[in-house]
């Protein structure tokens, strides 16, 4: 008889809902809770190609799919008495299992995020630092726990930028008094010190720079902020209104990683946490539902750029290319108009202006932040 032993599992409710197995051979295979018998639990198992699975695990594709796909038409009922551990022995079924009828799940079913632990938690306490570690799951970990270089190199860059946003937003609502004593340049960041932990593919990263006078406040604060517009993938249909409360820098990080993550075929799963804590806090979004958050936001140009108030005398104005430099007491600032925005034609260069615009921020391929002023409209000072 054909056995298998559990790898993971991948839903859990009361008791084991999914898991993924292999065999002697190393074949994968995917097993799923049915109604219970004579005291044991029970399971439909099926093989499943590790690239599908991949997607299952991802949440872009549904139980019932994988199943009705498996190898060769053949599956398998298993009976525990206790939650997949051990080897697991396959009974072979007779007939098509598209006509298994209640045994298998509705359409739809799909895994929101990957399952959770306590790996930040252990780290935090271990560390005693602020935490935060995450995993990733591209087409490439279908072939074993690996990732692209360029992939997981952009995925740093992108979760960076986000946490950064986070964290100024969070120190922007101190007093001045306050803000001067901590280091609000270098507070949000983090370093990388476990490149791959055991399991899968999953970093961790501890904050860099060791607590100011207000220990990790202001850094887990921005946390929670990042806590806060990952809440929209549990609803991406009301994404918009979840990030409204968030525009500007914040929600524009955000939109750019879910288009990184849809570029590049992958999910997202997290957990931080810092010294003393009691649970870790967890969040993430599956490849799916980065996909329909990208296409929902990411042309809502107002909704990703912060708004800025520019008080000068005009120094250059181009009329073919729409472009202009302000003269300000931080420097000439220039820029372009914004779509439908006010017309250059008549302004005096030498003249004080406010000019009111949306700063639109990309991050270019190392890291760096570039800035683009879109000018909305025009008052005289």
């Amino acid at each position: 008889m054909k056995t298998i032993y559990p790898t993971a599992i991948l839903d859990y409710c009361d008791g084991v809902l999914a898991f993924e197995g292999r065999d002697d051979i190393g074949g994968h295979y995917i097993g799923a809770a049915v109604k219970p018998e004579g005291g044991y639990d029970r399971y439909l198992v099926t093989g499943a190609r590790p690239e599908r699975l991949r997607q299952f695990r991802s949440g872009i594709l549904d139980l019932r799919t994988l199943l009705l796909e498996a190898p060769g038409g053949e599956w398998y009922i298993t009976l525990t008495d206790s939650d997949p551990g051990a080897m697991l022995a396959l009974e072979p079924q007779a007939g098509n299992i598209a006509d298994a009828g209640e045994l298998l799940p509705l359409d739809g079913y799909t895994l929101d995020s990957a399952p959770v632990d306590d790996l930040a938690l252990e780290q935090a306490q271990a560390r005693n630092n602020v935490v935060f570690e995450f995993s990733a799951e591209p087409p490439e970990t279908a072939a074993g726990h690996r990732i692209r270089s360029a992939t997981l190199g952009g995925l740093l860059l992108q979760l960076q930028q986000v946490i950064k946003c986070a964290y100024h937003n969070a120190v922007r609502e101190l007093a001045p008094s306050a803000r001067r004593l901590i280091d609000t340049e270098n507070g949000h960041l983090m370093d990388v010190v476990v490149p791959a932990a055991p399991g899968s593919y999953r970093v961790v990263l501890e904050a860099a720079n060791p607590p100011d006078l207000f220990g990790y406040g202001e850094l887990v604060r921005g946390l929670r902020r990042l806590d806060a517009v990952f809440a929209s993938a549990d609803d991406p249909d009301a994404g918009l209104e979840l990030m409204l409360p968030h525009r500007g820098r914040l929600a524009g990080s955000f939109i750019r990683l879910m288009s990184f993550l849809t570029v590049n075929k992958t999910g997202l799963a997290y957990s931080w946490a810092y010294p003393g804590a009691n649970t870790a806090c967890y969040g993430g979004v599956s490849a799916a539902g980065a996909r329909q958050l990208a296409t929902a936001l990411s042309g809502l140009f107002y909704l990703s750029t912060e708004r800025v108030t520019l008080t000068g005398e005009l120094a250059s104005v181009n009329l073919i290319s729409n472009r202009w430099g302000l003269f300000t007491n931080d420097g000439i600032k220039t820029g372009v108009i914004a779509e439908n925005g006010p017309s250059l034609n008549g302004l005096q260069v030498g003249k004080p202006y406010h000019f009111h615009c949306a700063e639109d921020t990309e991050l270019d391929a190392s890291g760096q932040e570039r800035h683009t002023l879109y000018l909305v409209s025009i008052a005289e000072a």
